[in-house]
């Protein structure tokens, strides 16, 4: 697997980078900005970590983890409520697409991690 090439890690970058610039355009509420600030940050260098070193299949799990962790977001930080949606979907949003991305990425990372170690 060549470097730079994965297109779930390309989506996964632009799914943290969506909600780190969603932190800054949309009205704060709870711990929206610090979640998705964090969380959005988190998503986009693990991207760049896999897309440098593709065969890291710990990372693919981080990845999901965070994505995970970004569709929790809403409930954690307290900002799941009717007035903030807007924070609340985009959380929800991009967290479910890092979690699909890293979820399709862990078996082509296996394969490439198996055909990397020498027999």
């Amino acid at each position: 697997m060549k470097k730079w090439t994965r297109w779930e890690d390309w989506v996964a970058i632009a799914a943290g980078a969506a909600a780190v610039i969603s932190a800054m355009i949309l009205p704060p509420m709870g711990a929206s900005v610090a979640l998705m600030l964090v969380l959005g940050a988190l998503l986009i260098i693990s991207g760049l970590v896999n897309l440098a070193m593709p065969g890291m299949v710990a990372m693919e799990y981080i990845q999901a983890a965070l994505g995970a962790l970004l569709i929790l977001s809403p409930w954690m930080g307290g900002y799941a409520d009717a007035m903030t949606f807007g924070a609340a979907w985009m959380s929800w949003i991009c967290g479910a697409v890092a979690l699909v991305v890293a979820l399709l990425a862990i078996r082509p990372s296996m394969q490439a991690h198996h055909d990397a170690v020498p027999h």
